[in-house]
């Protein structure tokens, strides 16, 4: 699959979020290249004149059909995806957000297959993009920092 994002002339900046719901994150299973098949966090790329805050807001959105409350970063990823020729075909940088839930079910989006809350634990038994359980763990950090009432079960 070729699109604009394909051997970026620089890396793409992009937004997700560890979404906390009685105690368990959102994990979605994403439905397509370049992470086919592995459990992640609801994002995508920063649009112009956006702030992170509202790239995440809108993300979720579009992803999933939830409303959401970004409370604090919780981290960042790097994803960097080469070709058989060892050239560049996809870099990212993510921000990941600590964020709480604040409405609706999910409703899948063409880009993904699966999404699921589950208890932090969960995610050993699963396969997922690098770093996901720290990002995790982190976001739940920040929001027990900020005085959250869901501690994860």
């Amino acid at each position: 699959m070729s699109d604009a994002r394909s051997y970026p002339e620089r890396p793409y900046l992009a937004a997700s979020a560890a979404i906390v719901r009685d105690g368990k994150i959102l994990v979605v299973r994403r439905a397509r290249p370049p992470a086919h098949g592995l459990f992640t966090l609801p994002g995508g790329v920063v649009e112009v004149g956006e702030t992170l805050a509202q790239a995440v807001v809108r993300e979720v959105s579009e992803e999933t059909g939830l409303t959401i409350e970004p409370v604090a970063l919780a981290g960042f990823r790097e994803t960097v995806v080469h070709d058989a020729q060892a050239r560049v075909e996809r870099h990212f940088v993510i921000l990941c957000f600590a964020a709480r839930w604040r409405g609706g079910e999910p409703v899948l989006n063409e880009e993904l297959s699966e999404a699921r809350w589950i208890d932090p634990a969960e995610l050993a038994n699963l396969s997922t993009t690098p770093g996901l359980a720290e990002i995790v763990a982190a976001a739940f950090d920040r929001l027990a920092e900020v005085g959250d009432t869901q501690p994860a079960s």
